[in-house]
């Protein structure tokens, strides 16, 4: 779907004050201001991705219906980009995501044994989150790291050539 031919009569009522607080709001307009008024559903995944920050690693349906009516899209609109793009989570997350990149380069790299890895050694299998809520492990589908395979990204740090014994050391910094 275009968002240039997206009409931009909001279609829904919601109040766009309940869950943007001004801060989100200000952060969200800073990113509008790089289109034309007429344009600025383009803004919707820088939008996203400071909503998402701001609640904890994921969104919710109020949230992602908050950001269509703040950026006048339909809220269908919204929803495809959040369940397209895969540094989107519809779900609470662990306090850190990790990241595992699942292209053909990474894969033949030795990703698939860091994700059985993970599972096996942390008990957590991509799409989960560890127990103690320390981190969630998720397949991604590229991190465009091809040259240094198998690329890791945690939270927002790319680790490449990452080994077994590598990961190891990351989950256990983490906090």
């Amino acid at each position: 779907m275009s968002f240039r031919n997206a009409p931009l009569a909001v279609v829904h009522d919601v109040d766009k004050s309940t869950l943007l607080t001004p801060e989100i709001r200000a952060e969200i307009d800073t990113h509008v201001a790089k289109y034309p008024p007429e344009w600025k559903q383009s803004a919707v995944m820088p939008a996203l991705t400071i909503v998402q920050d701001h609640n904890g690693g994921w969104l919710s349906k109020d949230l992602m219906d908050q950001i269509a009516a703040y950026l006048d899209m339909p809220e269908v609109a919204v929803y495809e980009v959040a369940t397209f793009y895969a540094m989107y989570d519809l779900e609470p997350v662990g306090r850190h995501k990790i990241c595992i990149c699942n292209s053909v380069s990474c894969m033949l790299n030795g990703s698939e044994a860091l994700l059985a890895h993970i599972e096996r050694r942390h008990g957590v299998a991509p799409g989960g989150t560890s127990k103690d809520g320390k981190f969630t492990v998720k397949e991604f589908e590229c991190l465009g790291a091809c040259r240094d395979a198998p690329a890791v990204l945690v939270d927002k740090t790319y680790h490449e050539s990452v080994t077994k014994d590598d990961i190891d050391k990351i989950i256990s910094k983490l906090d």
